[in-house]
């Protein structure tokens, strides 16, 4: 395929590589303005990536040095990795909302140790084998920093997306809209131009990994070592879903796969796999089980002995999630006395 595709109406993508994962590239997305163009997202920290998007910008007959802004539809390193460069190359803007933004402060001030310390600890609550939190452990008796992690060299953002108004685009009409569940301040984008080929429906929507054609994104928590409340991104999910499914949009430009119409057909679709996926879990929950345990009986892409380590955490925090809406909706609670803690369906 094309590295760059045009969209019309002053919108175009380039495929901007994701390293060594399945996704395969992220849909970075230039916005045409009156002061220069604009990115929606940026790509993965990488020099093949970083290649790809500047030369995506030459194709278009401009360059990362002319890139007037940029707005971030969320923190994750496929999405905001490249920021930094753009801005220190352009000069550019960094737009971003202040939920995400928090996330990317803490990740870079974070204290040596203390995502090892947390997530070694949150781990041994959900019932993760000692084999699993000793490699953490291990690294966080080194002293050794994973400085190497994506994302640490994200820029910080310099503007706040306010949800609900309208972004300082010259010549555009970009709503922002907020979107919480795959982060706590993922926002998708309302272009409310009519579309340059005159689909019906109400503009345009840059849905970042809010509303996918193909996939369902990772829902999982929020993770932050100094907050101690349970949240439940699912739930916020779900919710946000419901939202965007209402817009009527013509078409949606989401940062990975294709473009597509019907969103409220594909938000439908994800309702309906949530629920199925919340019966099913219930059906496992018969006999009480602690988060680690459900995950290892739970669907995924692949056998969970072929889950490579570090997508455990992330499988098992996908199953405490969803957990914890089964329990907010009474359809599940904690069984008392349980360290660590396991759930049964009610």
């Amino acid at each position: 395929m094309s590295q760059v595709t045009e969209h019309g109406g002053g919108v175009w993508s380039i495929r901007v590589p994701i390293p060594d994962n399945p996704l395969g590239h992220t849909l970075v997305h230039v916005l045409d303005t009156d002061r220069g163009p604009v990115l929606i997202d940026t790509g993965w920290d990488d020099p093949a990536s970083w290649t790809e998007l500047a030369d995506g910008l030459v194709a278009l007959g401009t360059s990362v040095r002319d890139v007037h802004g940029v707005v971030i539809t969320h923190h994750h390193p496929d999405h905001h990795g490249l920021s930094g460069q753009v801005r220190e190359a352009s000069g550019a803007w960094i737009a971003m909302h202040a939920a995400d933004t928090a996330v990317v402060r803490r990740t870079r001030e974070s204290e040596p140790g203390t995502w090892l310390d947390y997530l070694a600890r949150k781990l041994a609550a959900v019932g993760a084998p000692e084999e699993h939190t000793a490699p953490l452990l291990a690294a966080r008796a080194s002293g050794r920093r994973a400085s190497t992690l994506p994302g640490l060299r994200s820029a910080l953002p310099d503007r706040e997306i306010v949800p609900g108004e309208l972004l300082d685009l010259a010549g555009r009409r970009l709503r922002a809209i907020w979107t919480p569940g795959h982060t706590p301040g993922h926002v998708c984008l309302h272009l409310e131009e009519e579309h340059p080929a005159r689909l019906p429906g109400h503009g345009r929507l840059f849905s970042g990994d809010h509303l996918l054609p193909g996939i369902s994104p990772h829902i999982g928590l929020y993770e932050d070592p100094d907050d101690a409340s349970d949240t439940d991104p699912l739930g916020d999910y779900l919710d946000s879903l419901e939202r965007i499914g209402r817009l009527g949009v013509a078409e949606v430009l989401p940062a990975h796969q294709y473009a597509f119409a019907d969103a409220a057909g594909r938000v439908r679709e994800l309702l309906d796999h949530h629920e199925e996926r919340l019966t099913g879990l219930l059906d496992l929950l018969a006999t009480p089980l602690t988060p680690w345990q459900l995950a290892e009986r739970m669907e995924w892409n692949r056998p969970w002995d072929q889950i490579p380590y570090g997508s455990r955490h992330i499988a098992v925090s996908e199953a405490e999630a969803h957990v914890r809406r089964l329990v907010k909706l009474g359809r599940a609670e904690a069984v008392t006395g349980t360290e660590p803690v396991t759930y049964v369906a009610v």
